[in-house]
C-alpha cells in the first residue's frame, strides 16, 4: 500500500526526468477511475530507452520497498506498463502514445504538480 502519493509521484516523474524521459505527464484519476488512484505518462525516444526508463522507475522504488504487481512490454519496449495498483506507470515511444492517447481515455483527471529538480542537469557555471 503506498501512503505518500505526492513523494512516490515526485520520485516516479525525478526518475523518468533524470533518465531523459519526456512529456511527463501525471493525472489523479480518484474517483473517475477504479484502475488506479493516479497514472504518469511519458516517452522515451526508442524502445531500449523506455525500457531503460522503466527498468530505472522499478529499481527505484524497489529502493523504497515498492514493488509492481504488474510488468508489461519489457520485451518489445514500445509501450511499458507497471502497475503498482493505486499507480500506473506508462512509458510510451512517441508514436504510439499519439496513437493510444491515453490522456484523452481521463479527460476529468485532474493534472498533478509534480516536483522535478532539473538543477543537477544544468552545467555549472566556470
Amino acid at each position: 500500500m503506498i501512503n505518500d502519493y505526492k513523494f512516490i509521484l515526485d520520485t516516479i516523474a525525478q526518475t523518468i526526468f533524470d533518465k531523459k524521459g519526456i512529456n511527463i505527464l501525471v493525472l489523479d484519476l480518484r474517483g473517475i477511475s477504479t484502475l488506479a488512484d493516479f497514472v504518469v505518462i511519458a516517452e522515451g525516444n526508442v524502445d531500449r530507452h523506455v525500457i531503460a526508463i522503466s527498468h530505472a522507475v522499478e529499481e527505484t522504488l524497489k529502493k523504497l520497498g515498492i514493488k509492481p504487481v504488474y510488468v508489461e512490454g519489457m520485451r518489445s519496449g514500445d509501450w511499458v506498463v507497471l502497475d503498482y495498483l493505486q499507480i500506473m506507470v506508462h512509458i510510451f515511444m512517441p508514436g504510439l502514445r499519439d496513437k493510444y492517447q491515453l490522456e484523452s481515455l481521463w479527460k476529468a483527471g485532474k493534472i498533478v504538480d509534480v516536483h522535478i529538480d532539473i538543477r543537477q542537469l544544468q552545467p555549472s557555471a566556470t
